[in-house]
């Protein structure tokens, strides 16, 4: 994924993650009620991501269908690969280390840190 999607588009990706494809009406239904955005603002939102080739439309009837074109997976990944690498010059050492030192791992963090160690060592 080459351009970034803002916070707000973000939110209608989560709805079209969870399912798809849905129509605008669809989408907006689906949208948390604590946005308190209006259908406008939604469709509006999904022209950006059909401009940004994050989602795509297909016609049925009068109405279309819009889906994901990036996978969740692909989009955490690219963010997480961008975090690390503005904040921890691209190194993941500092990013828990940072964490650790705040008090921010819960001992269940640190196990499956853990185990996720023993799982990647030959």
């Amino acid at each position: 994924m080459t351009e970034r999607i803002s916070e707000a588009e973000h939110a209608v990706m989560e709805v079209l993650w969870d399912e798809s494809p849905l129509t605008a009406a669809e989408v907006v239904e689906r949208i948390p009620a604590d946005r308190d955005w209006s259908a406008n603002t939604v469709k509006t939102l999904l022209g950006r991501l059909l401009s940004k080739n994050v989602i795509a439309h297909e016609a049925e009837g009068r109405r279309y269908l819009y889906r994901p074109l990036v996978a969740r997976s692909e989009y955490v990944t690219g963010e997480s690969r961008r975090l690390m690498d503005r904040l921890f010059g691209g190194r993941l050492t500092p990013l828990v280390a940072h964490m650790a030192e705040r008090d921010e791992l819960s001992a269940d963090d640190i196990a499956e840190i853990e185990a996720l160690l023993k799982e990647l060592k030959p």
